[in-house]
C-alpha cells in the first residue's frame, strides 16, 4: 500500500462528502493507494480550520493556489462552485497532478473545452463527479442494457427533480443568480450524464427552459427553475427529460425508464436500492415488473455490506467514485467519466439553452 496526499478545494456539502470518502475508501475497497488528507481549502481561514479539525486534514488554508502548488498534495479534488473549476484544474494539470472535479465540469462550455484541453495535454488522470449513476442498481441497469437484455432500446425518459425552491417565498441566494447555478447548470447534468451512460450519445434535441418565480425575498432570480427536453439518440431511440428545482414533493427525483423490444427498466433514486425489470418472456398471466433488491451480486455493493437488501446510501456513491479515481491513478488508465465525458454534458446543456432561445431543434454536433 502507498499513501497519496489529497487536497480538497471546498469544505462544505461536497467537500465533506469527499473528505469522508477519502478517509473510508481504503478500508472499504482495500485500495492499493491510501489517501492522506493533506490540505483543505475554504473561503476563509476560520472556516478552513474548522473543516481541518472536523475532517482530519493535516493543514488548512484559504489560498487555493497554495493548496494546488503544495508538493505534498499529489491529487486534487475540486468541490467548489463551478466558476472556480477551470483555474484550479489548469494549474493542477500544469503541475502534473490528477484531478477529480465535481460536476458540472465548468461554468460554461468554453470552460469545459479549456479544461479538457489542459487535461489531455498533460496526460494526467482526470475524472468528473457524477455520483448517482454509480449506485449498484444503476450500474446493473447499464450492464443489462449493454448486454441487450431488454433488446433494442426504443425510448428513454429521465428526470432530476427536487423541491428545494418549490416555495416562492424561499429567499434568493447564490443559487438564484447566474445560469451556471440554475436548474440547467445544477440538476440537469446528472440526468443528462445518466442518459448518455445508459443509452449513448444524443444526436439532436429541442428544449424549453423557464423561470417560474422571477423574484424571491431578497432579490431577482436570474436563472431557470425548470426545463423540459425531447431528444433523439444516435442509436435511433427517442428521449424525453425533465429537470426541476420546484417539483413539489420530490426530494431526490433522479429517475428513469428505459423501454426496449424485449423488456423495460425503471429506477427511482428515492428508492436507490431497488431496480424494476420487465422481461418479455413466460405466459402473459405471469408477466410483470420484478423488483430487484440490490445485494452482493451487483456492482460495488459487497464491499459495503454482505447482506442482500440491506442497501447502500448517498455517501457510499462518493466512496465508489473515490475508489475509481484512485484506481485510475494507480493504473494510469482513465476511468469513466473523464473530463471529455463531462464536456459532452456541457455541450448538450448549451444546445438545450440555444434551443429554448430559438424554439428550434438543435444538432448537438454543432456545439
Amino acid at each position: 500500500m502507498t499513501e497519496i496526499g489529497i487536497g480538497i478545494l471546498g469544505g462544505g456539502y461536497m467537500g465533506k462528502a469527499h473528505a469522508v470518502a477519502m478517509s473510508a475508501v481504503g478500508a472499504v475497497f482495500n485500495t492499493a493507494l491510501r489517501p492522506r488528507l493533506e490540505i483543505v481549502c475554504a473561503s476563509s481561514a476560520d472556516s478552513a480550520e474548522r473543516y481541518r479539525v472536523a475532517y482530519g486534514f493535516a493543514r488548512a488554508t484559504d489560498d487555493w493556489q497554495l493548496l494546488v502548488n503544495d508538493p505534498k498534495v499529489e491529487a486534487l479534488v475540486i468541490a467548489t462552485p463551478q466558476s472556480t473549476h477551470r483555474a484550479a484544474a489548469e494549474l493542477a494539470f500544469a503541475l502534473g497532478k490528477p484531478v477529480f472535479c465535481e460536476k458540472p465540469l465548468g461554468a460554461s462550455l468554453d470552460d469545459s473545452r479549456a479544461m479538457v484541453a489542459a487535461a489531455e495535454a498533460s496526460g494526467c488522470i482526470n475524472m468528473v463527479g457524477f455520483n448517482y449513476i454509480r449506485t449498484p442498481a444503476s450500474q446493473y441497469a447499464r450492464q443489462l442494457v449493454a448486454a441487450g437484455e431488454i433488446g433494442e432500446v426504443t425510448w428513454f425518459r429521465g428526470e432530476h427533480t427536487e423541491d428545494f425552491y418549490a416555495d416562492p417565498q424561499s429567499p434568493a441566494t447564490w443559487r438564484t443568480t447566474g445560469m451556471s447555478n440554475g436548474t440547467m447548470g445544477d440538476l440537469s447534468p446528472h440526468m443528462i450524464n445518466g442518459a448518455l451512460a445508459l443509452i449513448g450519445p444524443i444526436k439532436s434535441l429541442i428544449a424549453e427552459i423557464e423561470t417560474v418565480h422571477d423574484a424571491r425575498p431578497g432579490g431577482i432570480v436570474t436563472n431557470d427553475d425548470h426545463a423540459q427536453m425531447m431528444c433523439r439518440f444516435k442509436n435511433g431511440a427517442m428521449g424525453q427529460m425533465y429537470f426541476s428545482r420546484i417539483s413539489t414533493g420530490r426530494k431526490m427525483g433522479y429517475s428513469y425508464e428505459i423501454t426496449g423490444t424485449k423488456g423495460a427498466i425503471r429506477f427511482d433514486q428515492e428508492d436507490q436500492n431497488a431496480l424494476w425489470l420487465y422481461r418479455v418472456e413466460g405466459p402473459d398471466a405471469a408477466r410483470g415488473f420484478t423488483k430487484i433488491l440490490t445485494g452482493p451480486a451487483h456492482p460495488d455493493y459487497e464491499p459495503f455490506c454482505q447482506g442482500p437488501g440491506h442497501g447502500t446510501g448517498y455517501q457510499d456513491q462518493i466512496i465508489i467514485e473515490a475508489k475509481d479515481f484512485l484506481a485510475a491513478i494507480e493504473s494510469g488508465t482513465a476511468v469513466w467519466p473523464t473530463f471529455r465525458d463531462g464536456m459532452e454534458v456541457n455541450r448538450i446543456v448549451a444546445a438545450a439553452i440555444a434551443s429554448s432561445e430559438t424554439k428550434n431543434w438543435q444538432d448537438v454536433a454543432a456545439f
